[in-house]
């Protein structure tokens, strides 16, 4: 059933958190099977030759991030990607949800109220429509200054530590040390929780690097916006993140 009260809610303004990245060393965020290159992992692109770092990877290493920051703040978060384990659900999960701290304001079909981890109230959830829309980090460099660069490498036995035979291969990178900037935007729906801004923000503060062999070097980043500069959050704000409420008696959080 549509109900207009609900509709109404959606012409509320949303917010916009301007986001660049500037990437110091090479970037690999790859696509296989891609065509038009000889690398066997060609680095993405728009089709006017940009390149970008898609929304998803960017959501999906932010949601990863803060997950982190609440469980160390000692807030109960369920355990995602697995459907099971997530909100509604948390199977095997003992967690003290019940908690006035994560309603969300509405009720399920029996009247009763419905809860939901700080993370899935951002980030959504197989029961829970997110309320952060990411877009595509793009590079705003010309096409023409970011020529192809192919990286080679082996697979290593490591049973042996020796190089597989017939095992070499190219990846395309971004060009190294370019200070390639990358800009995008979250954008947070009516609705979004009035913690959402702070842990976002420190979320990306634990973000040093996107894509692929990070541990090699690539990819590495530092942020370059204004929401970090003037980030204007109250007091009230962080106080309620660090006051996680306590577990039950007997119970793990």
């Amino acid at each position: 059933m549509i109900q207009l009260a609900s509709l109404n809610q959606s012409f509320q303004p949303s917010t916009t958190l301007p986001l660049t990245a500037i990437i110091d060393t090479a970037l690999c965020v790859g696509a296989g099977g891609s065509s038009g290159s000889l690398s066997d992992k060609p680095i993405l692109k728009r089709a006017d030759g940009k390149l970008i770092i898609p929304a998803s990877q960017l959501k999906g290493r932010l949601r990863h991030e803060c997950e982190k920051i609440a469980r160390a703040l000692g807030w109960a978060i369920c355990e995602s990607p697995v459907a099971e384990t997530m909100c509604p659900q948390r199977a095997g999960l003992t967690g003290n949800f019940q908690h006035e701290h994560y309603e969300i304001g509405d009720r399920n079909p029996d009247g009763s109220p419905r809860h939901h981890c700080l993370i899935c109230q951002l980030f959504g959830n197989p029961s829970l429509p997110a309320r952060l829309q990411f877009s595509d980090l793009i590079c705003t460099e010309d096409p023409d200054n970011t020529p192809e660069v192919l990286r080679p490498g082996v697979t290593i036995n490591r049973r042996r530590r020796t190089a597989e035979e017939k095992k070499l291969y190219f990846l395309e990178t971004s060009p190294a040390n370019a200070q390639l900037p990358f800009t995008g935007e979250i954008t947070l729906l009516p609705g979004t929780p009035y913690f959402a801004q702070a842990l976002i923000l420190a979320g990306l503060k634990h973000i040093h690097a996107l894509g692929g062999s990070k541990s090699a070097g690539l990819g590495w980043l530092q942020w370059e916006s204004s929401v970090f500069k003037h980030p204007e959050i109250n007091d009230d704000i962080w106080e309620f993140l660090a006051a996680a409420p306590s577990p039950p008696s007997g119970g793990e959080p």
